[in-house]
């Protein structure tokens, strides 16, 4: 037996804050809303996918962000999703370098820690 990938991951949000996770996730990242099945979608939250990344965020009501554990994102164009993030009001921040990587941070407007990455070139 053997894992062989992540379907998704789950972040917290706060309740009523759906139209928030639409404009960063969807408009800013450029992530897809896809429909929650009927039996989830009373719940509230919402569903996102962009090639194979798949982030669901659902409704806590005792939310408290994630300031450590996080998604890491791996992204074509560094630079340019952080100046589309930061001319949004997003603070951008980078971190210890890591082989391989430029990459930075953002906190999702719930507070919740996204980590960007974008594979070095040579």
């Amino acid at each position: 037996m053997t894992l062989r990938k992540i379907d998704h991951i789950q972040l917290a949000i706060p309740a009523g804050q759906e139209n928030n996770a639409r404009r960063f996730y969807g408009d800013l990242l450029g992530m897809a809303e896809v429909v929650k099945p009927a039996q989830l979608a009373a719940r509230g939250g919402c569903w996102f996918e962009c090639n194979e990344i798949r982030v669901h965020l659902g409704i806590d009501p005792a939310f408290v962000p994630a300031k450590k554990a996080h998604p890491a994102f791996i992204v074509d164009d560094l630079e340019a999703l952080c100046a589309v993030l930061e001319a949004a009001g997003y603070q951008t921040v980078q971190d210890q370098p890591l082989d391989g990587f430029l990459r930075r941070y953002v906190n999702d407007p719930f507070g919740n820690r996204i980590e960007l990455m974008q594979v070095e070139e040579g």
